[in-house]
């Protein structure tokens, strides 16, 4: 498929991939909170200053290293640096205090920290904080369906006992099943309600329906969230099948494709990657739909000289007057996302 930069998806895809990993791994020293020239977290988790949350930016890089060693284990220098970096803040004995910083986070901190950990922390400190999880941090009671598959996907990747239903039953009660007829029905109530519907030259989705507006999404944001988190947990990003119901991956799949038409009209950076990284866990050709194929060129267009994605959108992205902290802070969780999604796709390993 030819783009306007004329390289192709292929080509768009190898060179968001080769920019953000080489991004990503100029900056490892931000992504470690003990480095020596960094600023201590503050009482929150963050850095003085408020930049960023360093236990969740190393928790994403964990996960992207995960990732990328089930992949490709083979001899990327790229990868081996950041897994080094990372078992070299897993093994520091700061980050049990880290993880602990922000106490409504703590106990899923120290889930994903255990089930992200690389080889080579078996004997770790942070290991014996998994037994200040109590009974209640590892109960589904009072969860919602998707809070329930993060927990069970990040406790069972620990080795952690816990309550929480199977993943079929999981499964059947997700976002990822009953939210394409609620944005639906959504989508009609407001559509009836639009004096303009019927005329012909209302912009239109791919769907058909008259385009929504700047502010009317297909779904909530955090209903666009648990949707592609949904797809990453059932699917063990991209490793296996989602286990859906039958009938609803083409249901989700439809609403993926209108959440991306809006992304890519509205450059909602980081959502965008999600999706599209939600279509390889639904098992789609995703560059081979004209949703996939118009945010990989939507990414391609943000993408910075440096490789980086320099925000979660257009909106929010860093500018030229931001200190390096500060465009550290808005860029590294999309260009991280980006970058996962490009190794989804397999364009790290392409010709």
């Amino acid at each position: 498929m030819t783009t306007a930069s004329g390289l192709g998806i292929g080509g768009e895809l190898r060179r968001l991939c080769d920019g953000t990993l080489g991004w990503l791994g100029r900056h490892l020293d931000h992504f470690d909170p003990f480095t020596a020239d960094r600023p201590a977290p503050g009482p929150a988790g963050r850095e003085s200053g408020g930049a960023h949350r360093p236990a969740k930016a190393a928790l994403e890089l964990a996960l992207l290293t995960h990732c990328w060693t089930r992949l490709d284990a083979g001899a990327d220098p790229r990868r081996a640096e950041a897994t080094a970096r990372v078992r070299a803040i897993w093994r520091h004995p700061g980050l049990p205090r880290l993880l602990a910083a922000d106490p409504r986070a703590a106990a899923q901190y120290r889930l994903a920290c255990a089930a992200l950990a690389p080889t080579g922390t078996d004997d770790a400190p942070f290991r014996a904080d998994l037994a200040r999880l109590t009974p209640a941090d590892l109960s589904p009671a009072g969860r919602s369906p998707y809070q329930r598959l993060e927990l069970r996907y990040y406790a069972d990747k620990a080795g952690v006992a816990h309550s929480v239903e199977p993943y079929a039953d999981l499964a059947e009660r997700n976002v990822l099943v009953e939210l394409p007829a609620t944005a639906l029905a959504r989508a009609a109530r407001r559509d009836r309600r639009r004096p303009d519907a019927a005329r012909p030259d209302v912009a239109r989705s791919a769907a058909g329906r008259p385009a929504a507006g700047p502010d009317e999404p297909p779904v909530t944001v955090p209903e666009a969230y648990a949707l592609t988190h949904s797809s990453f947990y059932l699917s063990d990003f991209a490793r296996t099948g989602p286990g859906l119901p039958e009938g609803a991956v083409a249901d989700a799949a439809a609403l993926v494709a209108r959440l991306l038409d809006h992304c890519v009209r509205h450059d909602w950076w980081d959502l965008a990657a999600e999706l599209v990284m939600t279509q390889v866990c639904l098992g789609l050709d995703a560059p081979g739909t004209p949703e996939g194929a118009a945010a990989v060129e939507c990414l391609a267009r943000a993408q910075r000289p440096d490789g980086s994605v320099p925000g979660r959108s257009a909106a929010t992205r860093a500018g030229a007057a931001d200190p390096p902290a500060g465009y550290f802070a808005k860029a590294y969780h999309t260009t991280l996302v980006t970058a996962l999604m490009t190794l989804l796709l397999g364009a790290e390993g392409a010709a």
